[in-house]
């Protein structure tokens, strides 16, 4: 069924049924990559109770973002040049290989390299999911089908802090990299029988070196945030040459990209002063939207006491607060037309949110705890499609594809970013902390939390909690920086889609349709 000539595929030459049988099977990969990262939040305090190593506890989520971030500018180009179905049946395989690896993992370091072997397939499901969208749908119908993908992303963090929990606790960590085997396995079986094969018309020339550059640079500023884990101390001189082999990547990418046919992305973008400040914004976002995942889950059970399993049900309020943010900002900018006064209030209440998370005692109720973090999944979602809306509009309509690509490279090197300033503040606090009792808390898991005395648990609980406080300030600070960008902006209003409509071109900010190539 796969074997269709490029001239006889497209929206209109398949069924309906097979259509939406293709589209679920994108949706499966989806849910796959993006279950992924929630699930493993609340198995990490059992994963360090085994390989210990807390210092390298940010890894485990930073190594899978940072390579998935990396990646991401090169598929999209790949899938223009080879065609988007082995380009996604690529990514899927390297994804679920890289779930076995993780799986099958026998130390902290092998975990960490598995990860990041993961986040190189996570990159090309994201990336191709939204490109295969365009050659199956028409412009109408597309856009209704693309919403149908923030649904997945809401319900893979709904679901997966409470399932990676329950996984962990009754049938060990690795069974929830080892579940992803047979859902790759029905995934890649679907694609490969139902997903047609178009052959491009034209070779683009692929900017590989921008790409790595570009990657160097990002890779060399996050490796610097963890660099007192890594070397001992930010001053050493590995840790200062990381800075600056980051700066002269970036020095050079700039003189790449003036003279590449195809630019990963085209310097002429930053020429609008917002386009700068949203992608400070979405790297916020990353930060603090995506990066503290892992860290509420630590603190919950170490500090309170809860199982995994539990701990994992108080991400439904986040979840759902990002659900409930989401969808009021949707149609808040759809009536007024504007993004700017949402994003300034998303990032306001992000803001006010971590401080109350940094200043709560040791036994804050849990209602508290649990609204506090309802607040702060609403204020992410209010914020979360305004850097992409204002980057679409910033840019040209034959840069918006490069546009988007730059937002999700900032956000997920936000992500990566702040997961390893959080992890360095947390190992610094926790490394040598030893408490009468209890031993090294560096390796405590809450298995072995549970079994201490009561004293002992106390104690350690005032240790994590004292670590934490230095962890949600320094989220603070990069809400509070995002907020002073989203200030900044230079306020837009978005042209009624009807007006758009009645002149015959693509709404604004979005570009113009043609048939797929």
């Amino acid at each position: 069924m796969s074997s269709q000539s490029p001239s006889s595929v497209g929206p209109v030459s398949l069924t309906h049924r097979r259509r939406m049988t293709i589209f679920c099977f994108l949706m499966l990969s989806l849910f796959m990559a993006t279950l992924d990262n929630q699930v493993v939040s609340t198995a990490l305090p059992t994963i360090i109770g085994e390989f210990g190593a807390i210092e390298r506890f940010g890894w485990i989520g930073s190594a899978y973002l940072l390579a998935q971030s990396a990646i991401m500018p090169v598929y999209g180009k790949l899938g223009d040049l080879f065609g988007r179905k082995y380009v996604m049946m690529f990514a899927v395989a390297l994804f679920t290989l890289g779930s076995m690896l993780c799986g099958l993992a026998w130390s902290m370091d092998s975990l960490i390299a598995a990860r990041a072997f993961q986040g190189l397939g996570a990159g090309g499901i994201m990336v191709s999911i939204f490109s295969i969208n365009a050659d199956l749908f028409e412009p109408r119908e597309r856009a209704r089908y693309q919403s149908f993908s923030s649904l997945v992303l809401m319900a893979s963090g709904s679901i997966g802090p409470s399932l990676g929990g329950t996984m962990s606790q009754y049938l060990g960590w690795r069974s929830i990299f080892l579940i992803n085997l047979p859902i790759g396995i029905v995934a890649l079986t679907g694609l490969m029988l139902l997903l047609p094969y178009r052959r491009p018309e034209r070779q683009p020339k692929i900017d590989y070196l921008g790409a790595i550059l570009l990657a160097i640079s990002i890779s060399g500023v996050v490796l610097w945030a963890d660099s007192q884990s890594l070397f001992g101390s930010a001053l050493s001189a590995p840790a200062l040459a990381l800075p600056v082999v980051s700066a002269l990547a970036i020095a050079i990418w700039i003189w790449v990209e003036r003279r590449a046919p195809e630019p990963i992305i085209p310097l002429g973008l930053f020429r609008d002063h917002n386009f700068s400040l949203l992608l400070i914004v979405a790297t916020v976002s990353g930060a603090v939207g995506i990066g503290m995942v892992n860290y509420h889950a630590l603190f919950l059970q170490m500090t309170t006491g809860l199982s995994p399993a539990r701990a994992g049900l108080f991400f439904i309020a986040v979840t759902g607060g990002i659900t409930l943010g989401s969808l009021t900002a949707g149609r808040l900018i759809s009536r007024t037309g504007r993004y700017k006064p949402w994003l300034v209030m998303g990032l306001t209440l992000s803001t006010l949110c971590l401080c109350a998370l940094a200043l709560l005692p040791l036994h804050a109720p849990f209602w508290l705890i649990g609204t506090l973090l309802l607040a702060m999944g609403i204020a992410i979602g209010l914020g979360q499609q305004s850097p992409v809306i204002g980057v679409q509009i910033a840019s040209p309509p034959r840069d918006v594809g490069a546009a988007t690509g730059a937002v999700t490279l900032s956000r997920m090197g936000g992500a990566a970013l702040a997961i390893s300033v959080y992890g360095a503040i947390l190992s610094d606090r926790m490394m040598h902390a030893t408490i009468s009792g209890a031993g090294s808390i560096a390796q405590m898991s809450p298995d072995r939390m549970a079994a201490l005395p009561a004293a002992a648990q106390e104690a350690v609980a005032a240790a994590y909690r004292n670590a934490f406080d230095w962890v949600y300030l320094s989220a603070m600070v990069f809400a509070a920086i995002g907020f002073l960008a989203a200030a900044m902006l230079r306020p837009v209003l978005l042209a009624p889609p009807t007006a758009a409509a009645r002149s015959g071109e693509a709404p604004a900010g979005l570009p113009k349709t043609s048939p797929p190539a």
